[in-house]
């Protein structure tokens, strides 16, 4: 029993060193060494924060890009999806509902609505949206802000960022947060 007792005390000790000590460290240096993606990537506007371009940002007008629709609840302080599959009926309902209001919301905008705007994301945090649904928006956004539609073609084809490892990874795509903070640099609004 005591060489049973020493073999677990010795585990627990060297556990306690690597799991307690070297890991957290480790983390802390990496920490260090990228503080802005450590701290979340906060987006700031005139020395002020106005939120992190890794987290999607709840609706709040015409005059702005909107982010995916989310399953979780308007706040934005809770994440998480709806786990509704593609046979469920009120999958259906939901996408046809949001159908509905973009097109009520968006009465100059294409016929074709991009799937990313239907269909909520998977965490219901995303910070980005596909190119086609920003330049989706656009003919809104520039109605509410009384800007030409080229003008904020623009801004979106300016924001589009490659897909990840060079196209091999996902696909391109638009920080919505960072797209609204351009737009009210802009101005009027």
């Amino acid at each position: 029993m005591t060489r049973q007792l020493s073999a677990a005390l010795k585990a627990l000790l060297v556990l306690t060193v690597l799991c307690g000590v070297l890991y957290p460290a480790a983390i802390l240096t990496v920490g260090l060494l990228v503080p802005d993606r450590a701290a979340g990537q906060p987006v700031e506007v005139g020395g002020r924060e106005v939120g992190s371009a890794l987290l999607g940002q709840p609706p709040s007008g015409a005059e702005w890009f909107q982010g995916r629709p989310s399953a979780s609840d308007a706040s934005g302080e809770t994440s998480g999806g709806s786990n509704l599959g593609p046979s469920n009926p009120d999958l259906a309902t939901a996408v046809a509902e949001r159908e509905q209001a973009l097109r009520a919301a968006n009465p100059a905008a294409p016929q074709d609505i991009p799937a990313d705007a239907l269909t909520a994301s998977a965490s219901g945090l995303d910070p980005d949206v596909s190119p086609a649904y920003a330049r989706w928006q656009a003919p809104r956004v520039a109605a509410a802000r009384g800007l030409d539609v080229s003008q904020v073609l623009r801004l979106v084809a300016d924001h589009v960022r490659p897909a990840p490892l060079g196209g091999v990874l996902g696909q391109e795509r638009v920080n919505v947060l960072e797209l609204n903070v351009a737009l009210a640099a802009l101005g009027r609004g």
